[in-house]
């Protein structure tokens, strides 16, 4: 049995029991449900919504910093924040923009020493994840010490 998050929709931190689900799984899971409400959100024509959105895409672009540390910055922000769904998205981006476990675990020590003890069940699940997803490798920014 899938345990579901607060929202009552799985999250990628949830965990299947006896169905044997993978993390692609419920990774693949986490992007659609986000896609599909982002989608059907959007779709609602609203000029406010519409234009926090592009707001929101436009913050992570490169400027004059590259999009890797606009999303360790969103991660650390999300962390202080609580924001589970928010914290998974940015695990996620690091991810793929190539950031390495030891940058990663700067990020959690900033986002722990900013918000203090509460953020530790986000940190936890936040390690949780990052265990779970596939290394990136030969992306530009990549940091590896000794390998």
């Amino acid at each position: 049995m899938m345990r579901l998050a607060k929202t009552g929709r799985p999250g990628p931190g949830d965990r299947t029991e006896s169905r044997g689900g993978t993390m692609t799984d419920r990774l693949d899971e986490f992007r659609a449900y986000r896609e599909r409400m982002n989608d059907r959100i959007l779709s609602s024509g609203h000029l406010g919504i519409r234009r926090f959105f592009r707001l929101d895409q436009a913050a992570y672009e490169d400027t004059a910093l590259e999009t890797r540390t606009l999303e360790m910055l969103g991660l650390v922000a999300s962390m202080v924040l609580r924001c589970d769904d928010c914290v998974a998205y940015h695990v996620i981006r690091c991810r793929e923009e190539g950031v390495a476990d030891e940058e990663m675990f700067d990020v959690f020590n900033v986002a722990l020493v900013v918000g203090g003890s509460i953020v530790i069940p986000h940190l936890r699940r936040a390690v949780e994840l990052l265990d779970e997803l596939p290394r990136e490798r030969g992306k530009p920014g990549t940091r590896t010490r000794g390998a």
